[in-house]
């Protein structure tokens, strides 16, 4: 080990929570471009109706909830380091692939060039063929990443655990975790511009090429808080302040225990992080793919229109701003009403359940403005990112940590199980309703917006039901032992 300064408490765990940040906005990013480019730029040359971009998100759903199931266990086995870097390898690699699936569709339907496939009449069999087969190649590039961006939060929640006592992790969780915020925030400022200024084709490599930039920041600065130079006495001793004992051979026997794959399901705490994500993930998800052709399909906003940008940038500010201090809420409920950080985290995730509700506003308020439902879905956006930082944080409450990547795999697999049901459900839904038009009516609403009035509805009691699961599961404080 190397030797540890015992001058003033250094703050590295701040630096490390840093590239947290900014792992998990890359990934969020790459994960955008698809979203904010398919339906003015993407879907025009390859003929997609609504029902293919929900079959390719809901697919990659499934590919990253397989995914997850063992990138937890590979995070916990490879370890922080090596591990993160083959993940971001991965899906920055995936990224920028699919900026070959339009020249590679042209060879295989044997046209000369993007603009012949465009031309080819709307509804004939030369259009479905150039659906399928580009459908088809999309999804090649969603599986691989799929495959590396399963690995981030994994990773990212373990780090948590090793450089943050347990008071500190909602806070350093909802810090990395406003990523997904601010690399949402970030997109529609800048993919749909590169998209129209360079094309579809850069706006993916470009962003793609941002995670090889990460991963020379995380060789030079991360190793674990006792083997890191930048780590004095001080700090480690903050950090590890949750031990029973700071001896380092009884810490590094800790280390070595871990619980089973299987056996991790015979816990009510694994199915509580289960339900948490299952009934919550996709919720994010649907707006995080849907909201640019939301306000394209209802108020003809294009993705790269100044007024389209404006709403989702705004929407996306309303998450960053708001949601990293639900992070702070149970720190607050921790050490000023002396509550134990599981029950102040249930209680803060209860308050963070009733956000969604207002989602019930969005469709009636959005027939005065569209300015409305952004708002609206900012405020919902902000809650699920406050729920999720300290959902994540329950696992290091109760499960060591040793166990803590596998918990988050298999919780985040549910999380893409549920974001696979309402991407797939709301795609086919939207493509039924369009064409239905008057004939489908919901609350005073015909057609899409119908259909779009129904998941919302879906949307915004998710939370509250799932809080509710998650308390009848574990009611109260139960940390595991193997």
């Amino acid at each position: 080990m190397n030797a540890i300064r015992t001058t003033k408490m250094s703050n590295f765990r701040w630096v490390i929570c840093a590239l947290l940040f900014l792992a998990t906005t890359v990934n969020y990013m790459d994960r955008q471009v698809l979203s904010l480019t398919w339906k003015d730029f993407i879907a025009p040359e390859f003929h997609w109706t609504d029902n293919d971009y929900g079959t390719i998100t809901a697919v990659f759903s499934i590919f990253y909830a397989i995914a997850n199931l063992f990138a937890g266990k590979f995070i916990d086995w490879m370890g922080t380091k090596k591990g993160y870097l083959i993940a971001i390898f991965v899906w920055s690699l995936g990224a920028c692939l699919h900026a070959g699936c339009g020249w590679l569709a042209m060879q295989i339907e044997g046209y000369g060039s993007l603009e012949a496939l465009r031309a080819v009449q709307v509804g004939s069999d030369a259009a479905v063929a150039i659906a399928t087969i580009s459908v088809w190649l999309f999804l090649s590039c969603r599986l691989i990443l799929a495959v590396g961006e399963a690995g981030n939060f994994p990773a990212a929640i373990k780090v948590t655990a090793e450089y943050f006592p347990k008071k500190d992790r909602a806070f350093s969780t909802s810090i990395f975790n406003s990523g997904a915020s601010v690399g949402a925030l970030a997109a529609p400022a800048t993919i749909p511009l590169l998209a129209r200024a360079c094309g579809w084709e850069m706006a993916f490599i470009i962003i793609g090429m941002l995670g090889f930039v990460w991963m020379g920041l995380w060789i030079a600065l991360y190793e674990h808080p006792e083997q890191n130079k930048y780590v004095n006495r001080a700090e480690l001793n903050y950090i590890n302040q949750d031990d029973d004992t700071v001896s380092e051979e009884v810490k590094e026997e800790k280390e070595e225990k871990t619980i089973g794959f299987l056996k991790c399901f015979t816990f009510r705490q694994t199915w509580s992080f289960i339900v948490g994500k299952l009934f919550t993930d996709g919720v994010w998800w649907f707006f995080l793919f849907w909201a640019p052709a939301y306000f394209s399909d209802q108020y003809g906003y294009t993705s790269d229109s100044t007024m389209g940008i404006m709403l989702i940038f705004t929407l996306y500010a309303i998450v960053t701003v708001l949601s990293i201090g639900g992070g702070y809420l149970p720190t607050y409920f921790v050490d000023k009403k002396g509550m134990n950080p599981y029950i102040g985290r249930m209680r803060a995730m209860l308050i963070f359940a009733c956000f969604p509700v207002l989602g019930l506003l969005a469709q009636p308020l959005g027939s005065y403005s569209a300015w409305w439902p952004a708002i609206i879905i900012g405020l919902l956006g902000a809650g699920h990112q406050a729920w999720s930082a300290n959902l994540y944080s329950t696992i290091g409450d109760m499960f060591p940590k040793s166990t803590i990547a596998t918990i988050t795999g298999i919780g985040t697999m549910a999380g893409g199980l549920g974001s696979f049901a309402i991407n797939k459900g709301a795609g086919s839904f939207f493509t039924w309703a369009a064409n239905q038009d008057g004939a489908f009516q919901f609350m005073g609403f015909t057609g899409k917006p119908a259909a779009y009035m129904i998941v919302f509805s879906i949307c915004s009691v998710a939370y509250l039901l799932g809080w509710i699961i998650m308390k009848a599961l574990v009611p109260k404080y139960k940390p595991v032992e193997d």
